[in-house]
């Protein structure tokens, strides 16, 4: 019996802790601390050469982007019909394809926003200085005119022929229906880049930074797929703002104004959500 109890002992001591799962895993043992919330106003920036090579590297991100990403539209509504071109499949991931490539180029450089939407999520969580995402949004916006440009420079008369891979809510759909298509989608992408540049998953798990390009670029992929027959997909306000000053017909700026409120109050609430429902930053402890 004696022999027993001490293997009974035994077990019950071999794991004398239970493994917290969930919610209860994310301890502040972790080696993590919470940074600061960026300034509203950060002038010291202006003198600083990464400042500039960030915004540097955001328009070259948002011409390629617009670049393939519209010369991929364009191929699929030059074929003669949908089994000839990639298709909408093609397109959706185009866009959430170059989002990976470029999110993991650019990452460590400006944070790889190459959208303005993003941005202004980002800024809403006091994660930039109002001065950095005023600069990243004028940076992004010129890249996407000068990436829809180059496009129909190559090829001009299909490109007006063709729509410009300008976003316009298709028939059928209301402006309603097209605005909220895009506060849902905008909102997938913007949760999706909170999420996986978390600077606590980051701490607690090494993967993370390494991955975050792919699930950003995968939501930028599956929501193209679902909302390209409603609206064209924008979510990105350069994108939508490039191609519809190149391409410049009236029925490309009747809807316009969707793919700018849309994004934004989807990236809103992404932001909200994350940083008062998830992270919960304003119910921790000041000590």
């Amino acid at each position: 019996m004696e022999g027993k109890e001490e293997d009974v002992n035994v077990g019950a001591n071999k794991f004398p802790e239970k493994q917290p799962i969930g919610t209860a895993a994310q301890t502040e043992s972790k080696d993590y601390k919470e940074p600061p919330p960026a300034p509203l106003f950060e002038p010291g920036e202006l003198k600083s050469w990464s400042f500039y090579r960030a915004g540097i590297a955001e328009f070259i991100a948002t011409f390629l982007f617009l670049y393939v990403t519209v010369l991929t539209v364009m191929g699929v509504k030059r074929a003669p019909n949908m089994c000839a071109s990639v298709g909408i499949q093609g397109i959706a991931w185009a866009f959430g394809g170059m989002i990976f490539a470029l999110v993991y180029c650019t990452a460590g450089i400006s944070g790889g926003h190459i959208n303005p939407a993003v941005t202004f999520g980002l800024f809403l969580a006091r994660k930039l200085s109002l001065t950095r995402a005023l600069y990243y949004i004028v940076m992004q916006c010129i890249g996407a005119i000068c990436g829809a440009g180059v496009v129909k420079g190559f090829q001009s008369g299909p490109y007006q022929a063709n729509g410009g891979g300008a976003n316009v809510v298709a028939h059928g759909y209301t402006k309603g229906s097209g605005l909220g298509a895009e506060i849902v989608g905008t909102f997938v992408l913007v949760y999706t880049v909170f999420s996986a540049t978390d600077a606590k998953r980051s701490a607690r798990d090494s993967h993370v930074p390494i991955l975050a390009p792919l699930p950003i670029g995968f939501a930028v992929f599956l929501v193209h797929l679902a909302t390209i027959p409603i609206t064209g997909t924008g979510i990105n306000p350069a994108r939508s703002l490039g191609a519809a000053i190149i391409y410049n017909k009236d029925h490309a700026w009747d809807d316009h104004w969707i793919f700018w409120v849309g994004p934004f109050i989807g990236a809103a609430l992404a932001a909200l959500y994350h940083q008062i429902v998830i992270r919960a930053i304003p119910f921790k402890s000041k000590a």
